[in-house]
Order: structure tokens, then C-alpha cells, then sequence
């Protein structure tokens, strides 16, 4: 029975079938209620298409069932056709369809072309009845890569064409589904020819398909050469997080299996078919016959594995409950189901478990940038794996005291011509913005000791000397890192109360800075009190637009002079102010104290106060760095250099840790002498590891490349708007908006709230956020404040889209809190 079904399966693989639209509208969710697996070939003609019948038989014949066989690009067609295949039989039953063809396929039988389309459904009364559902969905004439054949037959599609109508065809298995046993459906994806050929578009088909991050059988090469192919596309796979579940290939008599096996450390089961016979037409029932046993092991393992991936998606919220700690968060105030479970990420998207009624994985814009330290789109993610691949493979790690590699000189030179260009001399690599805010409190700390002659010649041993106590001047609602060095540099907060930090004693004079912000379409500035305002005109706190607000030419505007005025009277009466001896600032926006935009005239003022005084300066660049606020670095913006810079997060592209600390060549020389108590007696085992300057410096160079970002302009030193200013203007005009802040990839909103509902500790946005959660947007408040980060690759499409659904999502809140 086996032998005579699985002929018929293979044999019938030159039928057409009829074409139709394939546009949809829905999200790309990968639907979990029944197996779906994709098919990969280490190369073309390596047997993908005699694999997926073999497990479309086992499936149909084992036990009444529904098989989906999808082919999502075919070339050859129809002559060469043979990406799919049909079962006819009195029990069982087969439809097949052609969504899409390109006009040489449909010229000869004109622009409504159709195509035989057959549904047999016969079953004896009490016998369940098997069927197969079969569809290409893009097929072109000429037998070579789809990529060649797009372009020749005029039959080009785009990458989230094929992937929407891929969504489309799973939502039919689901429906196909409804009221079955899990393991009664089954669906495959068959891909043309192997792992890294290009699709339609030209993308290589392991990055095409990747958003879906489909579980993989991998059909490798039994032949000469084989071991080498079949390693180098699982490599390829797993390199772009696709999990492997089986590798199956052909016998050829080279005993393959054994070194692909002890390269695979028995991790995935390796299964080998019986050689296939040369003649198909006469001898391959026999050959299937042969392979039963083989694809039944197949689907089990196939069956299996998809139902231990369901049951950990269930788990995993439960046991995170009972064992992780998770950071800024009040477990009691965690409702049962708001853990999101995240499968993986591809670009800017979660991809997160949904246990609704149809359980699935789904995108989920990651509007936090991954707590700001994410830009690459789903391409620069595979570029960074690779590097990062190679790094690791060349380097592992090795110390780096006296020592240089690649990738760590590259990344130096990188910075110093980038964010540091015009004022930095010196880098030095720490693994967080924390630590790395410390190592820049330490280098100004002896700056100004040396410049104010503080520090003696250091060659004896000093542990015991505690001459003078520095302090710092900083801003209210500054946020420098969670270690404890970094929160005495900052003002008192939330984060740095008895309860969080009982150490904690406030280093420093905290100032309490002018902010900006658009309200009711206009961008106005707020003056704390203390400021001699009262003859101030309107022209110095309301403003035409943002741009006004960056323009150098306010440092000759009254309001100039108010700033320095008030500087100058607060550091003459503050009774430290002679041990001063830094000034750390975020420039220009203030992330964790509430997304705030400082007046960069206030801040160029204090800059040049401190100067006047021979304090160094320290720019806190770690959030607002490479592009964050539009610009490589926040000094575009500020106009005017720190002597001392840090930055971290999107430096990397986000996908591991590494910070740097820029210094001027008089803050490096500060540490020179003759005794090395005299250096800076600072590092960690990890300093300039070789994967994190590899990753910064892809990224960088990326980032700033028209050629890979299509956002950079101005020589990649700045950011194309990526907020729809109308959009931006409506928001801020929302009776449930306080304040709108919109800079390059940020765009944050402060919501009207009192008492308890406004503050750090406020609940006050969580309907809000869980319906933008609804909607597709992962986003995480600062109390009443929220916010969006897009990367500096983001196309203004998403931004776009996102603030419409924000929008509409305000109205909705806004209703429910009057």
C-alpha cells in the first residue's frame, strides 16, 4: 500500500495548477496548533522533493491526516516541474494550486490563465479520509536560480509578497485543522535548491525566510563532497537561528553519515536513505518501500519536537516566575499572562509566544530598542552573527593590558574619527555604560587634581591618602548607571533612595536644567525656579520649530546671558564648589529620569562655566550616541566637546555588551609618570573583547553608510527624519498628552496624570501599553512617560505606522480615564 501511494505522490509532480491573488493584510505569525517544518537542501538536486513526499506518505498513510505541501518558488515550470506532488485514490484525496506564474508560464494560454485544479474526497462510512493540499506559489518558465528567472521572465516579487502569501497558506492549514489532534496536520515548506540559493529578489533564502524561523529538516549530500555541503548549510542555518531537528540524505555509498554524525556530537538524529534508483519511473515504489520505516522515524521526530517547543512556550512563563529576578520590576505587581514569552528576534521584531485561541509566534515591534541598545534590521542581524562567528572562531578572547588585535584597533579608529572626531585621542573599552562612567569619573577626578595641584608624584604607595573630597556637578533627574560609583554621580531619585542604594550620599551639586518640549503643536521651554525670567521675551521660550532650539546662534540671545547669570551665582554660593572636579551630563535628552530634552543652550553654557574653571567635562553619551538623537553623537547637537565622552549600547548594533571611554590626549596625559601607581589601575578580564569591537565596528560603518542604511545622510553623520511630523504635532495636541519630545529615533510622550498616577511608580499607562501590545508595538514606560525608539535604520513607513496606532490608541484611553 505504501509503495503504490508513494509512487503516485512523486510520479504526478508536472500537473498545473490554477493562479490566483495572493494579497493579505495579516501579520507574519508563524501558527503553532499543528507541525509546520521547511525543508533545506545543502544543494539543488540533493532530493528535498523525495523527502517531503516520503513524509507526506507517512503522514497520509499512517493515520487519517491533512497534509500541507507548499512550494513557495519553482522554476523550471512546466517542463521541469517538480516541486509538488499529488495522491489520487478511492480513500484519500489531493488538491493542487498555482497561486502565482510569470507571463511566460501564462502567455500561451492568455492574462486569465487557469490551470487544472482536482478535489477527491471519497471515504467509506465510519473510515476517516486523508488529504493532501498542494500549492506553489511563484512559478517561472525557465529552469534556473528564481532570482535569474524573475528578472528575465519580467516576474520579480518581492520578499514580503512570498512572505505574505506563505502567511496566507498557514492560515489555511490552521482552518484545515480546526477540531483535529495536533499530529492529524501536518504542513511542509519545500525550498529551491540549497540553503544560501537566492530567492526572486535576490536574497539568499535562509535570510528570506527567516522572520517565520520556521523548524528546519535539512536534506544533505551523500555524494562526493557531501560532507563538507552538508555542514556548511547547517552552519549557514544555525548561524541564522533556525533550529535543525534532522538531517536526512541519500546513501551513495561513501558512508557520509559518520563524519557528519561526529560533527553533529550526536546533538540531532542523522537518518540515511537507501541509494535512489537511477530510473525512477521503473524501481521507486520499491525505493519508498524501502524508506518506510525511515520517514516514519522521521515523523516522529518531526511530531516530537514540535510538541516539546509547544510545551516549553507554556512552561516558560511559569518557571521565569519561579526563578528569575528580572531587573526595575515589582513581581507582585506582575499579573498572571503578562510574561512575553520571546521566541527569538529577527530585525526590529520580538518574535513572542501567543497562547490565544490559536496558539502562535508573532512580531512584535520592539519599541524599547531593547532597552535603547538595538538598531540593526533583520540583514545587519545576520551580518553582525558572522562577524561575531568569525571573531570568535580567530580570537576566542585574549587579555588585552599591552596587547593589540584587529578588531579592538579597528573599533579605536573607528570611534576617534567618529564620535570622538575633532576633540578624542585616546580609547578605552570597558563591558557597560556604568563601569564606563566610573572610568570616566576617575580620569577627570585626576584631570582636575592635577591641574589644581592635588596630586604629588606619586612614587610611593598612596592607599591611605584622602586629601581632598571631589564632588560633581550634575543635573536633576540624571541617570549615570547602577553602580555605586555611577549613582553618587547623580542626582537624588528613585533609583538612588535608602530602599535601593542605603550608601548613597549625592556627590555632587544638582543642578535643575531648562527643558523643551512640544505642547499644543508649539515647542516651548520650561525654567525651573530661580531664573531671573521675568523681562524674558516670548521669542526666548517659545520657538518656530525644533531645529530653532539646536541653532548655535542663541549663545548671543538673552536668554544666554540668564543661563550663565544663574550658573555663575550657583557654583559662587555653593561652599564646595572649590572641589568640584567634574561635570557629567546626559547632552541634550535625559533617558531614565523621564525622556527629557535639556535646552542645549543651557548645557553649552554650563560647559563653557566649567571651563572657565578647569573642570573637566564628561558627556554621558551610553543612550544618546550613534544616531540615537539623529546625529552620530550628541555633540552635532550641543555644539561643544566634553573632555571626556562614554557610549555604549547602540555601539554594538545591541547584540552584546561593550562601552568606551574617549578621552582628550591632556586628560590621558594626566596619568603618565614614572611609577605605575601614577596609571589608571582600572580594567576587566572582558576589556576590548574581540566580538564586541567586531560588532561595534559593523556596526558603526553600517550605520553611517547610505549604501546600508538608507536613512544616513549628510555623509553619515546625521539621520533623515524618521517621525511623521504631522503626526508628532497631532499627538502633542492629545488632551491625555503632557509633553511630546520627537528626536531621530526617539519619540517619547509624558501623559497628564496626578498623584499616583504620574511619577517613575506610576501604573498609570498599563491599558495603554497592553493594547499597543495588541496591536503589535512592545513597549515599556517610565511611569506616566512612555516612549518609541526605532533604529537608525528604521524605515519611516514603520514609523509611521507606528504612531498612527499609538494615536488611535490614545483616543481609546482617553475615553476610559474621563
Amino acid at each position: 500500500m505504501f509503495r503504490f501511494h508513494s509512487l503516485l505522490l512523486f510520479r504526478r509532480l508536472r500537473r498545473h495548477r490554477r493562479q490566483f491573488s495572493s494579497a493579505t493584510t495579516h501579520p507574519l505569525e508563524l501558527p503553532l496548533s499543528h507541525p509546520i517544518y521547511i525543508i533545506w537542501g545543502s544543494n539543488t538536486g540533493v532530493g528535498k522533493t523525495l523527502v517531503s513526499t516520503g513524509i507526506a506518505a507517512s503522514s497520509l498513510l499512517s493515520s487519517p491526516s491533512y497534509f500541507h505541501y507548499l512550494k513557495p518558488l519553482e522554476t523550471g515550470f512546466p517542463s521541469d516541474f517538480n516541486s509538488c506532488f499529488f495522491l489520487t485514490n478511492p480513500s484519500l484525496s489531493a488538491s493542487h494550486v498555482l497561486l502565482n506564474a510569470s507571463s511566460a508560464v501564462t502567455g500561451n494560454r492568455g492574462n486569465d490563465a487557469r490551470f487544472p485544479e482536482e478535489e477527491n474526497v471519497v471515504g467509506g462510512e465510519g473510515i476517516g479520509s486523508s488529504r493532501l493540499f498542494c500549492k506553489t506559489l511563484y512559478a517561472w518558465e525557465e529552469a534556473v536560480s528564481p532570482h535569474l528567472a524573475a528578472e528575465r521572465e519580467s516576474g520579480a516579487v518581492e520578499d514580503s509578497v512570498v512572505l505574505e502569501t506563505l502567511q496566507r497558506c498557514f492560515r489555511e492549514v490552521v482552518e484545515s485543522g480546526v477540531g483535529k489532534e495536533r499530529s492529524e496536520v501536518m504542513c511542509v515548506v519545500e525550498t529551491a535548491g540549497g540553503v544560501a540559493s537566492p530567492g526572486a529578489s535576490g536574497s539568499l533564502q535562509c535570510d528570506l525566510y527567516r522572520p517565520f524561523r520556521i523548524p528546519a529538516i535539512l536534506v544533505g549530500d551523500g555524494r562526493l563532497g557531501g560532507i563538507s555541503g552538508t555542514i556548511s548549510a547547517y552552519e549557514s542555518l544555525t548561524l541564522r537561528g533556525y533550529d535543525v531537528v534532522a538531517v536526512v540524505f541519500e546513501d551513495h555509498g561513501l558512508l557520509n553519515e559518520g563524519p557528519i554524525m561526529s560533527y553533529m556530537r550526536n546533538k540531532l538524529p542523522v537518518l540515511v536513505l537507501p541509494p535512489v534508483p537511477k530510473d525512477p519511473s521503473n524501481d521507486l515504489m520499491e525505493w519508498f518501500e524501502g524508506s518506510h520505516n525511515l520517514f516514519s522515524n522521521l515523523r516522529e521526530i518531526m511530531v516530537s519536537a514540535y510538541l516539546e517547543r509547544v510545551k516549553k512556550f507554556h512552561d516558560m512563563s511559569r518557571k521565569a516566575r519561579d526563578i528569575i529576578w528580572w531587573p526595575f520590576t515589582q513581581h507582585k505587581l506582575v499579573p498572571e499572562g503578562a510574561i512575553t514569552v520571546i521566541d527569538s528576534r529577527c530585525g526590529e521584531n520580538f518574535a513572542v509566544f501567543k497562547a490565544q485561541s490559536t496558539e502562535v509566534v508573532a512580531p512584535l515591534f520592539d519599541a524599547c530598542a531593547s532597552w535603547w541598545t538595538q538598531g540593526p534590521n533583520a540583514i545587519l542581524q545576520a551580518e553582525l552573527a558572522r562577524e561575531m562567528g568569525y571573531a570568535a572562531a580567530r580570537f576566542g578572547h585574549v587579555m588585552f593590558p599591552e596587547n593589540v588585535h584587529e578588531p579592538a584597533l579597528n573599533c579605536a579608529e573607528l570611534l576617534l574619527d567618529g564620535v570622538g572626531k575633532g576633540w578624542a585621542s585616546r580609547a578605552y573599552f570597558s563591558d557597560n555604560g556604568s563601569t564606563a562612567i566610573e572610568i570616566a569619573l576617575k580620569m577627570a577626578f585626576r584631570k582636575f587634581s592635577v591641574d589644581h595641584g592635588l596630586v604629588r608624584n606619586c612614587l610611593e604607595d598612596t592607599t591611605n591618602e584622602r586629601s581632598t573630597e571631589l564632588m560633581v556637578l550634575a543635573l536633576q533627574r540624571s541617570y549615570h548607571g547602577d553602580t555605586l560609583g555611577a549613582m553618587e554621580a547623580q542626582a537624588p531619585s528613585s533609583y538612588t533612595g535608602f530602599l535601593q542604594q542605603p550608601w548613597y550620599t549625592g556627590r555632587g551639586l544638582f543642578v535643575d536644567p531648562p527643558s523643551v518640549f512640544m505642547s499644543n503643536n508649539t515647542w516651548s521651554l520650561s525654567l525651573p525656579e530661580g531664573f531671573q525670567i521675568e523681562n524674558l521675551k516670548l521669542g526666548n521660550i517659545t520657538f518656530a520649530s525644533r531645529d530653532e532650539i539646536f541653532l548655535k546662534g542663541r549663545d548671543t540671545s538673552e536668554l544666554a546671558a540668564v543661563y550663565s547669570s544663574y550658573i555663575s551665582k550657583l557654583l559662587s554660593g555653593y561652599r564646595g564648589s572649590n572641589n568640584i572636579g567634574a561635570l557629567i551630563m546626559e547632552p541634550v535628552i535625559q533617558g531614565a529620569g523621564g525622556m527629557h530634552m535639556v535646552d542645549p543652550l543651557f548645557q553649552r553654557v554650563l560647559v563653557n562655566e566649567c571651563r572657565s574653571r578647569n573642570i573637566p567635562v564628561i558627556f554621558d553619551e551610553i543612550f544618546t550616541g550613534f544616531w540615537r538623537l539623529g546625529v552620530e553623537t550628541a555633540v552635532d547637537l550641543i555644539h561643544c566637546v566634553p573632555d571626556i565622552a562614554c557610549f555604549g549600547k547602540l555601539m554594538t548594533g545591541g547584540i552584546i555588551p561593550l562601552a568606551a571611554t574617549l578621552a582628550t590626549n591632556a586628560v590621558f596625559d594626566s596619568f603618565i609618570g614614572e611609577s605605575k601607581l601614577k596609571a589608571l589601575l582600572h580594567g576587566h578580564s572582558y576589556s576590548a573583547h574581540a566580538l564586541g569591537c567586531m560588532a561595534a565596528v559593523k556596526s558603526i560603518q553600517w550605520f553611517k553608510d547610505p549604501c546600508s542604511n538608507p536613512n544616513a545622510t549628510s555623509g553619515g553623520r546625521l539621520l533623515k527624519e524618521l517621525w511623521d511630523d504631522k503626526m508628532v504635532h497631532k499627538i502633542s495636541s492629545h488632551p491625555a498628552v503632557e509633553r511630546v519630545v520627537a528626536l531621530g529615533t526617539l519619540c517619547a510622550l509624558e501623559l497628564k496624570a496626578e498623584g499616583r498616577n504620574a511619577g517613575y511608580a506610576s501604573l498609570y499607562a498599563r491599558s495603554l501599553l497592553q493594547n499597543l501590545r495588541e496591536d503589535g508595538i512592545y513597549m515599556r514606560p517610565l511611569g506616566n512617560v512612555i516612549y518609541l525608539l526605532c533604529g537608525p535604520c528604521t524605515s519611516t513607513d514603520i514609523c509611521n505606522q507606528i504612531l498612527v496606532k499609538l494615536y488611535k490608541r490614545l483616543e481609546e484611553f482617553s475615553g476610559s480615564n474621563n
